[in-house]
């Protein structure tokens, strides 16, 4: 699976990186920012799927001695970038246009409308290449909106195209670019607020910390719950972290109390790793989250 995955990402970066050549050219001859907007917006979609692609690799590869969580955020740190890049592009945009706005050009509309067309065909087959698996990789995802976007921006250069071919406004082709921008941004946002999320090890979204200590409390033997942790190693890796509060028992029963736990985490949360402390006593069961700040600091010298 992840090997077909790897060739058809290399199979997107050549059809991408050709179609980017065609399309500079046409763009220069055309008199096009819509055109040129949209080869720019391919570039970085070429960088995107070589950066997806390597980071797909490095994911791959067993965890060790070094990355005993494996390299699964590799993929976390490509969506980033990637989700980055896009911004960079937009901002890009919005100043060629504005440019272009003040002062339009003559628009070539035949050019526009033609590699529009091919530019559409194109970026369709190559997130069509992309997508399966997308759903479930923040990394395939970012590479996939990179290309769902120029899916997008072309049947705007080529609607941009036709207007100018109807009207001669000219001022259609930097403000189609405006348009292009502003749904590169916006697909940006999301996959940028998720990868920072993950980094940040925040709480998974959908889940309910409350309504999770609930549950675990429902386990016969459980009497509290605290230094609760749950984070996201990548967008489908959840783990958890907590001190469980049991009366005194054996370490027989004990494994019971875990075994239900777990089962509890996988069905309901999604939650695969997690790592609990049982205890008896000695602890406080109603600091639900324990502040981890001051073990990192030196101990103070008389």
């Amino acid at each position: 699976m992840r090997d077909q995955t790897t060739r058809r990402l290399a199979l997107s970066i050549a059809l991408t990186l050709g179609f980017v050549l065609i399309e500079v050219m046409a763009g220069l001859r055309g008199n096009s920012l819509a055109l040129l907007s949209d080869a720019g917006h391919n570039l970085t979609d070429v960088a995107a799927l070589a950066i997806t692609w390597y980071a797909l690799r490095m994911t791959a590869q067993p965890a060790d001695a070094a990355r005993t969580f494996g390299y699964h955020r590799a993929g976390i740190l490509a969506a980033l970038l990637n989700s980055t890049t896009l911004v960079l592009v937009a901002g890009y945009i919005f100043v060629e246009a504005y440019k272009r706005l003040l002062s339009p050009g003559e628009v070539n509309s035949d050019i526009l409308i033609a590699v529009g067309l091919i530019a559409l065909l194109i970026n369709g087959v190559t997130a069509w290449l992309v997508y399966r698996g997308s759903a479930q990789d923040l990394n395939l995802r970012s590479a996939f909106v990179h290309l769902m976007g120029d899916v997008l921006s072309t049947l705007g250069a080529v609607a941009a195209g036709i207007l100018i071919a109807l009207t001669g406004m000219n001022w259609l082709d930097p403000l189609v670019s405006v348009l292009i921008g502003l749904l590169i941004l916006w697909n940006a946002w999301g996959i940028l607020k998720e990868s920072v999320t993950i980094l940040l090890e925040s709480t998974p979204g959908d889940i309910d910390t409350a309504e999770l200590v609930s549950s675990l409390i429902t386990v016969e033997g459980v009497r509290g719950v605290h230094d609760l942790h749950v984070w996201s190693i990548s967008q489908g890796i959840r783990a958890l972290s907590a001190h469980i509060l049991t009366d005194d028992m054996a370490l027989s029963d004990s494994k019971r109390i875990q075994g239900e736990i777990s089962a509890i985490l996988d069905r309901q949360f999604r939650i695969r790793h997690a790592t609990l402390q049982l205890e008896c006593s000695g602890c406080e069961p109603l600091l639900l989250y324990c502040d981890i700040a001051d073990q990192s600091l030196p101990a103070a010298r008389g």
